[in-house]
């Protein structure tokens, strides 16, 4: 399954999430720590979203049906939306709980070289699923920047785990903060100050995949240099003179639904008509190859001499 290209890091970001799940809780039972505690469930719902997203990508693959006739490729968005909403409820939510509560009670760490051990871990095993995001995202970046990859990509995987990924090594740094904080100083305020920052970041992290996802979800049109190719595709200054409107829209993240008013010559005859439609479908479909569904209406060019 590959995702456009992000299967392999979704599967990464699997991995390094189940195995640093598990070093947390065992940290975060030992230490007490609530920085600790609050990475454990960021680390689980991470590992959900992965199987989410995975589970998206196959059910986005099924055949079109007589309910579906467009497909089922915007599951694969909605699955990322449900993503964000586990980000926000599970993660963000539990860790400024966690926080508020530890900074109005603070209390000592026990073992915290274990603590800050399992960080250590964790910090590696979460820089080589980033990595391995970075490295497949790159291809589709192009010459946006990583913010512009993240409002533009119609593939909704690899932002999704690019995000997750980054601000999962932010909160890293954020619990060890806590905790190294809390060593030095012996006061407990420190790690809840931690644990509410990875809230925080979460949050806002939640909020920014949840605005994109949704409007994936809606349904966008294609990139403007793609709908200028369809453009200019569609036109061949014989039969067809020019496109009176267009319209794009994402099916999912590798369809592409064009619907066109197209001016044809007025002296061709019906059967011309026809042929004209065909041609302008195979330009179409050779300038944007995501171009699954086609619709062309012909019309005769009113506008003014």
């Amino acid at each position: 399954m590959s995702h456009g290209g992000g299967g392999r890091a979704i599967v990464a970001a699997l991995g390094a999430n189940v195995a640093i799940a598990l070093a947390k809780t065992v940290g975060a039972i030992i230490t007490g720590s609530s920085s600790m505690a609050a990475e454990a469930v960021h680390s689980f719902a991470d590992s959900g979203n992965q199987v989410l997203l995975l589970v998206g990508g196959r059910r986005a693959a099924r055949d079109a049906d007589d309910l579906h006739p467009f497909g089922h490729g915007r599951e694969r968005y909605f699955y990322s939306f449900v993503v964000a909403l586990v980000i926000f409820s599970l993660g963000a939510m539990f860790a400024v709980y966690e926080g508020i509560h530890k900074i109005s009670h603070p209390a000592e760490l026990d073992a915290p070289a274990v603590a800050i051990g399992i960080l250590l871990f964790a910090i590696l095993a979460e820089g080589y699923s980033f990595r391995t995001a970075v490295k497949e995202s790159r291809p589709l970046k192009g010459s946006h920047s990583w913010w512009e990859f993240i409002r533009v990509s119609k593939q909704p995987e690899l932002p999704v785990v690019l995000l997750e990924d980054l601000a999962a090594l932010i909160g890293l740094l954020l619990a060890l903060m806590g905790v190294t904080l809390t060593l030095l100083t012996g006061d407990g305020i420190w790690d809840g100050i931690g644990t509410l920052s990875i809230g925080l970041l979460l949050g806002t992290v939640a909020a920014v995949l949840g605005i994109e996802m949704k409007s994936l979800l809606i349904g966008e049109s294609a990139s403007r240099s793609a709908v200028g190719a369809i453009a200019a595709a569609l036109v061949d200054g014989v039969s067809v003179k020019r496109v009176i409107h267009l319209k794009t829209m994402h099916l999912g993240p590798d369809e592409l639904l064009v619907a066109a008013k197209i001016a044809v010559e007025p002296s061709l005859t019906l059967p011309e008509v026809a042929l004209a439609i065909d041609a302008a479908e195979v330009r179409v479909r050779a300038a944007e190859p995501l171009a699954v569904q086609v619709y062309l209406e012909p019309d005769l060019d009113r506008t003014p001499s």
